[in-house]
């Protein structure tokens, strides 16, 4: 049991490292390049590059984790590529570099696959959305930490120090994942085709809520963690306060993470905080662009800080309610794999936008994609409750419910 206890303590800790690595430079990394003479179009292509990268290798790295059954090899290439991403970027601290960087980023990001399936490996059927919004507490506690050492230090050292100490911590969460050990129970999966480990991807939940994702997660990319920064230091933001601003954004991810985890929390359907959560969104982009204050701006970041907390950890488990053990890594590959899709093509999508009409016109269309998603959910889970009365309850049992 304390072997156990020690192994969940070392993943944890290369999460946090990990995340760390991938995230401390994403708060100037907007105004970074935009002083560096990059356009709006190629940044948002360079933020792209990091879910393309996911998109590619997100679901042949589940299927691979499936079928040989172990973990710690996938859960150590993501360290080494994120600290590598890092060195890249200080050779090369330009556009092109950032662009390659933030592939081999993706490329670390598609590992989180077996992160995820390893630590919630730790834990049963039951426990599984505890389980799940622990390890994205812990995600978003490493971002944190990466955007308090940006906060900190941008200013008076720059983007260079900022990408070394994200080398550092890619360097520090490789050595540590060398002593990550397979949980005993895990053995090659035999019999089982590559049609066979695919064909989970048919199933319509993991599709309905890998879309919800890729929703919740494009918007994030495409404000949060980019073009927010860039509306900030428009109106006139100083780095520090840029920087405060995804410090309370990825905090009230941290809270918000923890309290999806709580009894609470989980007294209420999944449709109340789902729906709900993705409305909040629609109203933080449809603020951010239009107040033209920021201390509004500022504390506007409290919803996306949600978003990432709540939405992100209920469609997770949602989605993983019907698949096997057996075919989990796969799963969450492609439900990651999709999702990915919205994290490349949406911040390329507001540059665009932003490049031949306005940035402020970009944000309204993510609104109006962020109250789809709501919509979608409240129909769901109306149909799915519906599908679940019929056949188990007699026709004065349903009229009653009516």
């Amino acid at each position: 049991m304390k072997k156990l206890i020690n192994q969940k303590i070392l993943l944890l800790a290369i999460v946090v490292l990990f995340w760390f690595a991938q995230y401390v430079y994403v708060p100037f990394q907007n105004s970074y390049l935009t002083v560096s003479n990059v356009s709006a179009n190629m940044i948002g292509t360079i933020i792209g590059a990091y879910g393309i990268a996911q998109c590619l290798l997100r679901l042949p790295v589940g299927i691979i984790a499936d079928s040989i059954g172990k973990h710690r090899i996938f859960i150590l290439v993501g360290a080494i590529f994120a600290g590598l991403a890092s060195c890249i970027r200080v050779i090369m601290p330009n556009g092109e570099g950032f662009l390659i960087a933030n592939i081999l980023s993706g490329i670390a990001s598609s590992m989180w696959i077996s992160y995820m399936v390893h630590y919630t490996g730790y834990f049963s059927k039951e426990q599984q959305q505890k389980a799940t919004s622990s390890i994205i507490l812990v995600n978003n506690l490493g971002m944190l930490f990466g955007f308090v050492v940006s906060t900190l230090f941008y200013d008076k050292l720059g983007m260079k120090f900022l990408c070394i100490m994200s080398a550092l911590a890619g360097i520090a969460g490789t050595i540590l994942a060398l002593n990550i050990k397979e949980h005993k129970n895990e053995k090659i999966t035999q019999n089982i085709s590559f049609t066979q480990y695919i064909s989970i991807c048919k199933n319509k939940r993991l599709i309905f809520f890998s879309i919800l994702a890729l929703i919740q997660q494009g918007i994030q990319m495409s404000t949060t963690m980019s073009f927010t920064t860039q509306i900030l230091k428009d109106l006139g933001a100083t780095s520090l306060i840029v920087g405060l601003s995804s410090i309370l954004y990825m905090v009230f991810a941290v809270l918000s993470a923890g309290f999806a985890s709580s009894k609470f929390c989980t007294k209420h359907e999944p449709k109340l905080w789902i729906s709900g959560v993705f409305s909040l969104i629609s109203i933080y982009c449809i603020i951010v662009p239009t107040v033209k204050s920021i201390p509004i701006i500022f504390l506007c970041q409290i919803l996306p800080g949600i978003s990432t907390g709540i939405l992100l950890s209920y469609l997770t488990s949602e989605a993983m309610k019907e698949v096997p053990k057996s075919k989990k890594s796969t799963a969450m590959g492609f439900f990651q794999g999709v999702y990915a899709i919205g994290m490349s093509i949406f911040p390329m999508i507001v540059g665009t936008i932003a490049t031949y009409n306005s940035l402020k016109t970009g944000y309204f269309v993510l609104a109006i994609v962020a109250i789809s998603g709501a919509v979608a959910s409240i129909i769901y889970y109306n149909n799915y409750n519906k599908s679940i009365i019929k056949p188990s309850c007699p026709k004065e049992t349903i009229k009653l419910l009516r």
